[in-house]
């Protein structure tokens, strides 16, 4: 019998592999799509004459939407599978943006973007959930690091291919929809197995923060972090009156310097205190948030370089304060660990945005930048105190950092954990918490 599996493995593993690669390659056509949209929103608004703090509003709508995601993905999964319900966001997608190219209506498209947050979200964990569940411990780390930066990487393409069409009429929402349509095709012809209906995953905040208070609160902080950064840069831009194609390269370098950064943060957080890494990834938001509000208005090369590092340091909180929670869990923790800063990320991703739309009416778009610089302060000071009070885990004892995105949900476990019997990185107990 033992020889009979290990004469099955290699034939297996070879179509396993490509089937992960179509789940990937759905979530990076999608996110070509998505960039487009995030870029053209903002844009089209403002040429068409509308008070920037329409386009905050509208993106307060997208994170009230993923809230909801958020919180009905499990029980959508449960019922029709990971294949159906990946599908199923893919085709709220297409009709977020096709109600998008129908015309210009603030009110119509905050609802159109609810629908996209709510959809996005889902995809997301649905995509995570399912190829944490499919590869193995040895490479699962590898596979979640490509499958991030593929959807960073559609999403700077997205942005890029803005500056080239027609701004004017439906074009840009059209090729949107058709993008998100071809999505749906790897996933339509995947052989990857689906995984077993997920379990309820429970929100137990206090449990959470007993074992991370770093992990959340950076959840808590780079909800509202991100959402400043990637989401009101183009509302200011346009604002200033920059034009199409400025802004289109405006945010197609954003997600340039959210790769940048992460990879040599992640590489010394793998050898020391990741807190460490985490302050100075706050401090650098504090200080580019502070260089852009000053030299604002100047060059462009100038305002792409300071967005590439103001965008790189905030998504840098994002995946390096998931992977210190990560460190500090046992595996049974792992699902409510996930589904509770989930939820802490995406309530401040609500919350905050709304906050800048309001301040966006009052003070104008530069507001923005403020909110951003403040959020970042206060996270730097409670690491500080956190690292002041209890002590590091041991760097040969924590797991491997993989680069991650604020704009797109963590991985949450729905139910899914390792294969028994297999050891994983973040099966760590009686560490100290911090």
């Amino acid at each position: 019998m033992q020889s009979a599996v290990a004469n099955t493995a290699p034939e297996t593993q070879p179509a396993n592999l490509v089937a992960v690669a179509g789940v990937i390659a759905s979530t990076a056509l999608a996110a070509v799509g998505n960039g487009l949209m995030f870029a053209y929103i903002p844009v089209r608004l403002g040429l068409s004459g509308y008070d920037p703090t329409w386009a905050g509003v509208i993106l307060t709508g997208l994170s009230a939407g993923g809230i909801a995601g958020c919180l009905l993905t499990g029980r959508l999964v449960h019922r029709v599978g990971h294949a159906r319900a990946f599908m199923i966001f893919s085709a709220l997608i297409v009709l977020s943006n096709a109600i998008i190219g129908a015309g210009i209506d603030p009110v119509v498209w905050i609802a159109a973007r609810a629908l996209y947050g709510f959809a996005i979200c889902g995809m997301f964990i649905v995509a995570q959930s399912w190829l944490n569940d499919a590869v193995a411990n040895a490479v699962r780390g590898r596979v979640m690091a490509i499958f991030y930066v593929s959807y960073i990487v559609g999403l700077g393409i997205g942005s890029w291919l803005m500056g080239f069409l027609d701004i004017a009429g439906a074009a840009i929402p059209l090729i949107g929809v058709a993008f998100t349509a071809l999505s749906i095709l790897p996933v339509g012809m995947t052989r990857l197995p689906p995984p077993p209906p997920p379990e309820g995953a429970s929100i137990a905040f206090r449990q959470a923060w007993a074992i991370s208070p770093v992990g959340v609160a950076g959840m808590l902080a780079v909800g509202g972090l991100s959402m400043m950064v990637a989401g009101f840069a183009p509302i200011h831009a346009t604002a200033s009156g920059l034009s199409q194609t400025e802004v289109a390269t405006l945010m197609f370098a954003m997600p340039l310097g959210t790769l940048i950064f992460q990879l040599p943060f992640g590489w010394i957080s793998d050898r020391t205190d990741r807190r460490y890494v985490l302050v100075a990834a706050s401090v650098l938001v504090v200080v580019a948030g502070i260089t852009a509000g000053i030299t604002d208005g100047g060059a462009l090369w100038m305002m792409i370089l300071i967005y590439m590092v103001w965008s790189g340091a905030s998504e840098s909180i994002y995946s390096l304060s998931s992977a210190h929670a990560n460190d500090r869990a046992s595996k049974d923790d792992l699902v409510t660990l996930s589904s509770t800063m989930l939820f802490v990320w995406s309530v401040s991703g609500f919350v905050v945005p709304g906050l800048g739309t309001i301040l966006t009416a009052i003070y104008g778009t530069q507001a923005f930048m403020l909110v951003a610089i403040v959020i970042a302060a206060l996270f730097c000071v409670f690491v500080i105190l956190r690292i002041l009070r209890t002590p590091a885990v041991p760097a040969e004892e924590t797991g491997s950092f993989a680069p991650m995105t604020g704009q797109v949900p963590l991985p949450v476990e729905l139910g899914f954990g390792p294969t028994d019997g297999e050891a994983d990185a973040s099966d760590i107990t009686n560490l100290p918490k911090s």
